[in-house]
């Protein structure tokens, strides 16, 4: 008996020591996943670091007015701050300079028109604020013991009636001055009650506010100046560059068949995508927004380099892209084409080839010469600039009339069978023969086929319900498609109206590069309007 408890104790101790070895193993193997954690997000915390640096050393290398802008705000900045050891004959500028500051802080923008906007919204606001609050300074004084009572109404209705005005329609643009002027207001009426001395307060705010913002002017155009004027003309520039890029692209890209594998699901949804065609005509489509922005800073710019009218049309120069933008509309039709899942066949394009090359480069040379008149600003000489896109849009049409046959299957028109149908329907007279006959004559098969109102589907009598379900279901593809032995039949009518359907497609690319030369002209007529306006140079005869 002794021998079997020992041996049952060994067996035991044996047992636990294995388990401590195990759990010894365990917290080792917790240990190291922990200390591997750890690891992982401090490598990715540097590597988080290296792109942060390094993508702000590119922005830099890529627009060094960045840069410079940087430097001069930390200028601006250090000026203002040099009133802190003011000591004599005015020892309250040191204690009030934080309003300097502030104002440095808060108008000094990137361009001198966005400055000029901010310094003016907060000296309006500033100087309404002042004089308000000076009045009612001194009405909560002869108020005596009703003096918080003032003050406090006199906050209400400030506030109220600020807040209210800022959301008019046209107060959009001062909406900071509101701002500027509440709380200056409030921040003057709560120094003074507890100085005693609004009308100090009032002037000692004015006189520093002032001298932040003539600080802020004078660092900003006189050091390395940057004017949104300039940039709203580089803008306009660029958009014609990229959209003659784009139209080129696109009638090459056609001519050439090219096919994609797999249209991005970023340009199903209109996102920023790596096409360079998409990418050309959607910085034009979307270049709205900036434009205004950078107008709104521009008209508020002194005259300088170039543009030293003392009233520039810049609004001229919004409503030129506004037109170049009614052309990029039909750039993006026609790069629509290029991702259509109808496509006309390439010797169908081929027969075409010569005349839409030609329309297509004729168009972006156009947009080429304007983009640099723009560019130089220089007018037009007296030669025609449309002559020539004109002419080969018009070869382009003849070119359809002479091969109207490749586009329409004209053996199939119900016009060369009327003559049968009538004969055949001539005992079924009804009252609205001459109506229906007409319609027959002026209608082809081909959009009789497409004609959705032909689809039995949708004129079946359906109740609401059924035609919700139909909605949600998920769409079988067209041609639809029927699967026999492993293999995909389509009926013939469908073949012959997919092929009626991909010839029509190349008579849809060649009606919207006729349309896009249409559209040239209100451009032409805008850019000579900018150009009589902003009196660029005439172009010498040669």
């Amino acid at each position: 008996m002794r021998m079997i408890a020992k041996a049952s104790s060994l067996v035991s101790d044996e047992r636990l020591l294995i388990y401590r070895s195990l759990e010894g193993q365990n917290d080792d193997g917790s240990g190291c996943m922990f200390f591997q954690s750890i690891r992982q997000k401090f490598e990715q915390f540097w590597n988080d670091i290296r792109n942060f640096s390094k993508t702000a050393i590119e922005m830099g290398r890529n627009d060094p007015r960045k840069i410079m802008h940087a430097i001069k705000m930390g200028l601006a900045l250090s000026l203002v701050s040099l009133l802190i050891f003011w000591k004599e004959p005015f020892a309250d500028v040191a204690q009030y300079s934080i309003w300097a500051v502030l104002t440095v802080i808060v108008m000094f923008e990137f361009s001198i028109g966005a400055t000029f906007i901010k310094g003016f919204n907060r000296g309006l606001g500033t100087f309404g604020a002042a004089v308000l609050a000076f009045c009612f300074g001194e009405l909560a004084i002869l108020a005596g013991k009703l003096e918080k009572v003032v003050i406090v109404i006199s906050i209400f209705l400030i506030a109220s009636l600020s807040s209210y005005l800022k959301l008019y329609p046209t107060m959009a643009a001062y909406e900071y001055g509101y701002r500027v002027f509440s709380l200056t207001y409030c921040i003057l009426m709560l120094a003074g009650n507890r100085t005693r001395s609004y009308t100090e307060a009032a002037l000692t705010r004015l006189i520093l506010i002032a001298l932040g913002a003539v600080v802020c002017f004078l660092v900003n155009i006189f050091i390395y100046p940057i004017w949104a004027g300039e940039d709203l003309h580089r803008l306009v520039v660029k958009n014609f560059k990229d959209l003659a890029a784009a139209l080129e692209g696109c009638v090459n890209g056609y001519l050439q068949c090219v096919e994609y594998e797999r249209i991005p699901s970023k340009i199903l949804t209109y996102q920023p995508s790596d096409d360079p065609l998409y990418s050309g005509y959607r910085s034009v489509v979307e270049s709205t927004s900036r434009e205004q922005t950078l107008l709104g800073f521009a008209i508020w710019e002194p005259p300088h380099g170039c543009y030293k009218k003392l009233d520039y049309p810049w609004r001229n120069y919004v409503k030129v892209s506004g037109a170049l933008r009614h052309c990029a509309f039909m750039v993006m039709a026609l790069h629509g084409c290029l991702l259509s899942e109808i496509q006309a066949p390439p010797e169908k394009r081929q027969a075409f080839c010569r005349e839409l090359k030609r329309v297509g480069a004729e168009g972006a040379k156009v947009l080429h010469v304007l983009g640099s008149k723009i560019e130089t600003m220089q007018k037009l000489n007296s030669d025609d600039i449309l002559e020539q896109v004109h002419e080969a849009a018009q070869q382009l049409q003849k070119r359809i009339d002479q091969k109207s046959y490749l586009l329409v299957k004209s053996e199939t028109w119900e016009i060369g069978n009327r003559s049968q149908e009538v004969a055949d329907n001539e005992n079924v007279p009804t009252e609205n023969d001459d109506h229906q006959e007409l319609h027959l004559v002026l209608k082809s098969l081909s959009e009789t086929v497409l004609d959705p109102r032909s689809m039995p589907m949708l004129t079946s009598n359906l109740d609401t319900k059924d035609m919700t379900t139909y909605t949600l279901r998920k769409q079988v593809p067209w041609p639809s498609c029927f699967a026999l032995d492993n293999e995909s039949l389509i009926r013939k009518d469908e073949i012959k109206t997919y092929e009626s359907a991909s010839a029509l497609s190349l008579a849809t690319f060649a009606s919207l590069l006729i349309e896009f030369v249409a559209r040239l002209q209100n451009l032409v007529d805008s850019f000579e309007e900018l150009s009589e306006k902003a009196e660029f140079k005439e172009v010498l005869a040669r």
